[in-house]
């Protein structure tokens, strides 16, 4: 049985290279994600965040828009968007920059990429759980104390 989180999570993924969106989407559905968006340009991305994405993968080098031009208009619109950086880059600075600016995670495009999605949407649904369990209210917590 999917989770409730999984099933309701909105996942947009912006990359200009067709082949890699189309990899990463499908093998997001294989673990169960249903609502998945491809967008090639950052852009479209951004008109389409009054859809409410919960996660947004998002490629650094694309024309138009950089990816770290569109994770601060991200952030700027929804903070609790959750945008994983996936670049072809390894460097270090690009990383700080884009973690800086908010991303949640920022992955290297590569042999292990498809798996570094999988711990991250799975990082992702445990702070969303942890974020969703209720609070206990003012009384039962006097209850608790006294019991």
């Amino acid at each position: 049985m999917k989770s409730d989180i999984i099933k309701t999570t909105m996942i947009f993924i912006v990359d200009d290279d067709q082949l890699t969106s189309n990899i990463y989407a499908q093998h997001l559905k294989n673990l169960g994600y249903v609502d998945v968006s491809i967008f090639d340009n950052g852009q479209d991305c951004l008109n389409a965040l009054i859809e409410e994405p919960t996660v947004i993968l998002l490629d650094h080098y694309m024309k138009n828009l950089t990816g770290m031009e569109v994770l601060q208009k991200v952030k700027r619109f929804d903070p609790n968007i959750y945008v994983v950086f996936i670049s072809g880059q390894e460097d270090i600075s690009t990383a700080v920059e884009a973690l800086k600016f908010g991303a949640f995670d920022y992955i290297i495009k590569g042999q292990d990429d498809i798996r570094s999605i999988e711990k991250v949407m799975i990082k992702i649904k445990n702070v969303n759980e942890m974020l969703n369990q209720k609070e206990p209210s003012f009384f039962q917590k006097i209850i608790s104390l006294v019991v």
